[in-house]
């Protein structure tokens, strides 16, 4: 498998649930799949956004503007300084 970055295509998109990470790293097996896992893990439906988690929020995630979110290959992300 391999890693991707995933970010938002304008950095000012408000649909974007990481407010604090201009960018999500994860690893899959190709673009789609990292494509998939990330509107399966940020849908925005039925809970809306972390910003706005409104039942029935609508559309406002990536799943339906596939150009509004870019994936690209990554290097392994750095593990976590131990606690």
């Amino acid at each position: 498998m391999t890693w991707y970055a995933l970010r938002p295509r304008d950095p000012a998109d408000p649909r974007w649930p990481l407010a604090d990470s201009p960018s999500i790293t994860l690893k899959a097996d190709d673009p789609q799949a990292a494509r998939d896992k990330f509107t399966a893990a940020y849908p925005s439906r039925p809970f809306g956004t972390p910003g706005s988690p409104v039942a029935d929020a609508g559309d406002a995630g990536f799943r339906d503007d596939p150009d509004a979110l870019l994936v690209e290959e990554a290097p392994e992300p750095q593990s976590p300084p131990p606690a």
